[in-house]
């Protein structure tokens, strides 16, 4: 890991989380290496399943790790030539926003957003397979993302996967079944897409890619987006 200020970090256990205004060195905003990039981070408003803005996130921007950031440009320049744009849902994602997710999954009272996000499941089966103390997207290298596609208004819009970002669901697995057969192909073009620059996708969600290897596969950083 590159030297940070030490007196902007706190190190608890394995974690390093860094203040608020000290972005690391070798992270990017994905937006200045490629603005064609579509970044529409959902826990910055009310649209995501905890059904408020979430902890962390102050700004619509997508920050990455610089090999992560650098690979999704491949990506975007791959999805382009193809007639489509990568359309951003999360990239890093600040621990204070990982401690906000538990504190609301430990709410079993709270399941005003169950008819949207996870209809078939009870609350309180949504910690570890889908929610996690400690998540991936912390470490900079990891993101939520899908494709789009220009109507005929020249609007981008998001294609058809077969179920919603976030959808805490079996229909969300990247092999699932139940889903038309151009949701299937639609699912592995961003597959191909991601895989080609380098990220792997997570099974239990299309939309969830980690670039490989990540760089830091112990430190939680916590910087707000902003």
């Amino acid at each position: 890991m590159k030297m940070l200020n030490l007196f902007a970090l706190l190190v608890v256990s394995n974690t390093v989380l860094a203040a608020d205004n000290d972005i690391p060195e070798d992270f990017s905003d994905v937006s200045t290496l490629a603005p064609d990039i579509q970044v529409h981070m959902a826990y910055l408003g009310d649209k995501n399943f905890v059904g408020r803005p979430v902890d962390g996130y102050e700004s619509n921007r997508c920050y990455l790790q610089n090999n992560a950031a650098n690979a999704l440009v491949k990506a975007q320049q791959a999805a382009m030539e193809k007639g489509y744009t990568l359309w951003v849902f999360d990239c890093y994602r600040p621990q204070r926003a990982v401690n906000h997710f538990m504190r609301w999954a430990a709410d079993l009272t709270d399941i005003s957003t169950k008819t949207d996000y996870y209809p078939n499941l009870d609350k309180d089966k949504l910690v570890g397979e889908y929610i996690a103390e400690q998540s991936g997207h912390s470490r900079g290298s990891t993101l939520d993302l899908t494709l789009a596609r220009q109507n005929s208004a020249g609007q981008w819009q998001p294609i058809d996967m077969g179920s919603p970002f976030d959808l805490f669901d079996p229909i969300s697995n990247v092999g699932a079944t139940g889903i038309t057969k151009l949701q299937q192909a639609n699912r592995q073009l961003l597959e191909i897409i991601m895989l080609s620059a380098g990220f792997k996708v997570y099974n239990m969600e299309w939309w969830h890619f980690t670039h490989q290897p990540p760089v830091y596969t112990e430190q939680y950083f916590d910087f707000v987006v902003k």
